[in-house]
Parts: C-alpha cells; sequence; structure tokens
C-alpha cells in the first residue's frame, strides 16, 4: 500500500505503517550520521539538552553534498544505518519515530523500535541526485563543525521510502529471502 506521512507523526500513525509499505515522506526531517549520533548519546549521558527535539520526528542517514546553484542540497542518498545501531535506542526511547537510510538493523534497535513504537524507512542507495529532488529546502542545526555530517533540518516533499521494519519488528528484508528460499525449493527460483 502507498501512504503519504508528514513528519512530525505520532506514534498512532508510525504503529500504522507496515513492513512493505510504499512511503512518502513530507514536512520537517533531519539528518544525521555516527559522528552526530554519538554527540547526542553524549548529551544525553551528560544530562544536557538536545539542540533538535526529536519526539515525532524522523532521521535521514546521510551527508549531503554541497548544493549547486539554485538548490537547497547536492546528491543526498542514504548511508549504512548500521553505524547508528549502538547510538538508536536511547534516541527512540525519547520518541523518535522513523529512521531513513539503507541495509538491515541490529535485533537491539528492532526491540527498541517495538517498545517504543517506531519504523525504519529505507530508500534507494545509488539514487543520490533523484533522492535530492525531494528536499525542498536545508537548514544546518546542529554541529556545523561537522561539515556534511552537521545536522540538518530537511524540508522534503514526496521523498520516497519503503517500509523495511515496522513497529511490529516484521522486517521486509527477511520477508522477502524466505520468499526467494521458498521459490528455490519449490523450482522457480
Amino acid at each position: 500500500m502507498e501512504q503519504r506521512i508528514t513528519f512530525p507523526i505520532n506514534e498512532a500513525t508510525a504503529r500504522g505503517l507496515r513492513a512493505g509499505d510504499t512511503v512518502r515522506v513530507n514536512g520537517v526531517i533531519y539528518t544525521g550520521r555516527d559522528a552526530a549520533h554519538m554527540r547526542l548519546v553524549e548529551l544525553l549521558k551528560e544530562g544536557k539538552p538536545l539542540p533538535i527535539d526529536l519526539n515525532g520526528q524522523a532521521i535521514y542517514y546521510v551527508g549531503p553534498s554541497p548544493a549547486p546553484p539554485g538548490r537547497p542540497v547536492g546528491s543526498a542518498g542514504p548511508t549504512t544505518s548500521g553505524r547508528m545501531d549502538v547510538y538508536t535506542p536511547p534516541l527512540l526511547a525519547l520518541g523518535l519515530r522513523a529512521m531513513i537510510g539503507k541495509g538491515s538493523r541490529h535485533p537491539e534497535v528492532v526491540e527498541a523500535m517495538r517498545r517504543h513504537g517506531a519504523v525504519y524507512l529505507v530508500c534507494v542507495g545509488g539514487a543520490a541526485a533523484l533522492l535530492a529532488r525531494s528536499i525542498t529546502a536545508s537548514e544546518v542545526v546542529a554541529f556545523p563543525d561537522l561539515g556534511p555530517e552537521a545536522i540538518h533540518r530537511f524540508t522534503v516533499s514526496d521523498f520516497p521510502t519503503i517500509v523495511a521494519i515496522d513497529s511490529e519488528g516484521e522486517d521486509y528484508y527477511a520477508r522477502g529471502v524466505a520468499e526467494y528460499r521458498s521459490q528455490v525449493r519449490a523450482g522457480r527460483g
């Protein structure tokens, strides 16, 4: 099923998304890679406030390239999500509702998603220039010293994603592998 959602979202909206759904993301999302995630978690451990409110938000795992004339960003493709796994559970506890990236996630992250009502969305790696067309505005909002790994506030319009892991822990990647193995065993693969 294809859905359109506008961030920020509430827990009920996140829990209504199912693995395999196509989701057009709209509104404001934040960016962050491993260096920014490490800083966010350090701030939490120190009892300091975060520079952004994560409640109801999405983080896109991207380090956008510099913007060409007339565009808010250059290429903006997803990075491997697993690098953020060690930092993700405490951010989900703050109400982070979605992560956007590529690749699989650690079981501890999936369990935290179930507990807190969050989803993992993926977008196509290798389509960075195409994905950038859905980004209509970009502003650095935290950690500017990290360059492209700073936290940006993106405004997006119909940003194309697929629910890879839903809030029940259903994994679209695992489902695909199981279906393929079943076809191979049946002699159709």
